[in-house]
């Protein structure tokens, strides 16, 4: 009797749920198309009633629409008018001409074994080695990422001459990539951006770009610092706005962090995080807004959308560099970290929500939110489908805790995180510059097509949440060369929950 039934109950579920789904499809089209299918039957309606007039009829209405030679100029020069003032008033399109991103050498390489045998010569507390083990074994990280050359020295030699020569190695092998694949001259940069969180030499990092590519005197050069993981975004945004001042220019911009001078030589967990997450890596960006850059660049930016939290006590300190108290200097990681990132994100998409998602989104949002507030506070908050606005997600890759929460917060599918999650097992959480290596990654896979819409989405201290979202302006080909030229092939990779070491 039971076997009888299953069958028949499924299949009536089987169709509810496909009936259901073409209902959602209609009512998605019917709103985002509403205007065009109520001035389709207008125009159709006007065209018959014109096709049914004689010849006389038409003359007459003709000469009652009939204006003299002051009207017809004035209302041509209102015209004019409004268009100058539309076109003048309207912000100068950002380009992406091309972006490159630091590929480590495999002699920088850091397995697992190797990390925790040289934990184990460094220091001789038990409960740290297996606190590190376990984050290990849970990190989502994979054989392959890279420590620079001062971390490979037990113990590690944090010293400045060390972190410059990780800075100049990781940022000029960047740069010359991506000088060499743009052709861009020196000379032809008007503005540099770079942001670097824990190393801030004096002179800073872009004075020592500038010299060595010996740019412009005139350059307007920006060197951003302490911002966190979600600099790369603040650098975007303010070289957008640069470049809406500054007419016919290019800028450059440089993400990276430096980790030779940041690895914590104590022993409390929560300062010990970023020695396990934290690997090299950088990114050198070219944009533009020069209107002949359009024809080859890759994206043009839409919208950058920062949120900040640091007015809440515990936002502020929920990543915090400090002192133990053993007088060793490192980043503490607040238990509170991601409960914070969620609301964070939560203040971000309020605001990216009615930018980039279709109406019909927009309508169930309001109708929900609107429903809580009159009829019942216990109804679950309208999480919008952003899928509908996004075929392409960038989300920090931060550690795997932070990719499992978004993926749940956004209902996102394994495919559409699969970039950060990829990233994450590479190249390790190499800070702002990750969401470029996720962009080349979707690239590498042959994903990326004209007119597909990308959402990138970056959490640092402080606390921030910012996000910018890019248009593709043409079919990107697959890359020959770039960070994932050697191993695209092996990706995507099953990584388990738990790596026994």
């Amino acid at each position: 009797m039971d076997r009888a039934i299953m069958p028949s109950a499924l299949g009536s579920g089987l169709a509810g749920s496909v009936k259901l789904k073409y209902v959602k499809l209609g009512y998605q089209y019917l709103v985002n198309h509403f205007l065009t299918l109520l001035l389709v039957p207008v125009m159709a309606a006007t065209a018959l009633e014109l096709a049914r007039l004689g010849p006389d009829e038409l003359l007459t209405l003709w000469r009652s629409l009939h204006l003299d030679l002051v009207h017809i100029l004035c209302s041509a020069f209102l015209v004019v008018f409004v268009a100058t003032v539309y076109f003048m008033s309207r912000p100068r399109p950002v380009f992406l001409v091309d972006y490159c991103c630091y590929k480590p050498s495999p002699s920088f390489r850091v397995p697992f074994t190797t990390f925790m045998e040289h934990i184990k010569l460094i220091s001789n507390n038990d409960k740290s080695l297996r606190f590190q083990t376990r984050i290990l074994e849970r990190s989502g990280l994979g054989e392959e990422t890279c420590l620079p050359p001062a971390n490979h020295y037990i113990p590690p030699n944090p010293s400045m001459e060390a972190s410059r020569a990780e800075a100049q190695l990781v940022i000029f092998n960047a740069i010359d990539d991506l000088v060499r694949r743009t052709g861009i001259k020196p000379k032809d940069i008007d503005i540099l951006v770079v942001n670097c969180s824990l190393f801030s030499p004096t002179p800073s990092l872009s004075a020592m770009i500038i010299n060595k590519y010996k740019l412009r005197s005139n350059i307007r050069s920006f060197n951003l610092s302490g911002m966190g993981c979600s600099a790369g975004l603040i650098s975007i945004d303010l070289a957008r706005d640069m470049l809406q001042v500054h007419p016919n220019s290019n800028a450059l911009v440089i993400s990276t962090e430096i980790i030779t001078p940041n690895f914590y030589h104590g022993s409390r967990r929560d300062m010990l995080l970023p020695n396990c997450l934290f690997r090299m890596g950088a990114a050198a960006i070219l944009l533009s807004n020069r209107r002949r850059e359009a024809r080859r660049a890759k994206y043009r930016l839409v919208h950058v959308v920062r949120t900040h939290k640091g007015a809440d006590d515990r936002a502020y300190r929920c990543v915090y560099e400090e002192e133990d108290d053993e007088g060793h200097s490192g980043i503490s990681l607040s238990k509170e970290l991601m409960a914070i990132a969620g609301e964070a994100l939560k203040s971000n998409i309020t605001t990216m929500g009615p930018l980039v998602l279709p109406m019909s989104e927009q309508l169930l949002f309001f109708f929900r939110l609107v429903g809580r507030k009159v009829i019942n506070k216990k109804w679950k908050p309208y999480i919008p489908d952003f899928k509908l606005a996004f075929e392409h997600f960038c989300i920090h890759a931060g550690g795997r805790a932070v990719i499992d929460e978004l993926q749940k917060n956004l209902e996102l599918s394994p495919r559409h995180v699969e970039a950060s999650r990829m990233t994450l097992h590479r190249f390790g959480n190499t800070s702002s510059s990750s969401l470029w290596y996720e962009l080349a990654y979707i690239e590498a896979k042959g994903r990326m097509r004209k007119g597909d819409r990308v959402w990138q989405i970056g959490f640092g201290s402080g606390f921030k949440c910012n996000s910018a979202v890019w248009k593709c302006l043409r079919t990107v080909n697959t890359p020959t060369d770039g960070p994932w030229d050697d191993c695209i092939q092996r990706y995507p990779v099953h990584i388990p929950e738990v790596v026994k070491l």
